[in-house]
């Protein structure tokens, strides 16, 4: 079970991560998650380099050590970087410890200062901790391009009807996510494109900025 749009309460419940961002005018937020991978991450960043399109990819350590030239592909086409843990574990299913080495791991791989928890799941212990090393960032619009139950458009509607503003969307550079990233991505880009809306990253700019004026 998982919600498209994060409700507000769940937002003001958890006020210190980063849900979406504030006064930035008509743009959008795209990140990925679980890459990089050859099979999807190339393919992606050419989609993203004919909209002329910036993302932010949330990278599973593992992946960055196997495919190091993607992941420095991501960063010279102009992109950021973060954090997903090194072995995509769950903070739920982890005891404190070895969750905390692991996501250090991962953000000694990617170098990067930005992290997500695979599935959004930590412990309000490990949020604790986590705070004081990261931005933690989370998101407004969850596309579903990991459910098999849904159609590609049924995915591609979860983006389009749900993205405002400053919504941060997830996606995913991963197997599972190939086939409805491939129908929604260029749809998607084109039709935010086409309503005046530009795709950026989550720089570190940005990122001060949005907290100064939340």
């Amino acid at each position: 079970m998982y919600l498209a749009k994060t409700p507000n309460v769940i937002k003001n419940l958890f006020p210190n991560f980063i849900w979406q961002m504030n006064d930035c005018g008509k743009q959008l937020f795209l990140t990925f998650d679980d890459g990089p991978i050859p099979e999807v991450t190339p393919w992606i960043l050419s989609v993203l380099k004919e909209y002329q399109a910036k993302a932010t990819f949330f990278c599973v350590g593992d992946n960055v050590e196997r495919h190091g030239d993607i992941h420095q592909q991501i960063l010279d086409e102009g992109h950021v970087v973060g954090s997903h843990t090194f072995n995509h574990l769950s903070g739920w299913q982890t005891e404190n410890r070895s969750y905390f080495r692991n996501v250090l791991r991962g953000a000694a791989s990617t170098d990067s200062g930005l992290f997500r928890p695979p599935y959004g799941r930590i412990k309000p212990s490990q949020l604790s901790y986590l705070r004081k090393h990261f931005r933690i960032v989370m998101w407004d619009v969850l596309s579903g391009d990991f459910d098999a139950s849904i159609s590609d458009e049924q995915c591609l509607q979860n983006v389009l009807q749900n993205s405002t503003n400053g919504s941060i969307i997830v996606m995913h550079d991963s197997l599972k996510a190939r086939k409805k990233v491939k129908y929604v991505l260029p749809r998607m880009l084109d039709h935010f494109s086409s309503a005046g809306f530009s795709f950026s990253a989550l720089t570190e700019d940005l990122l001060q900025r949005s907290e100064q004026a939340a």
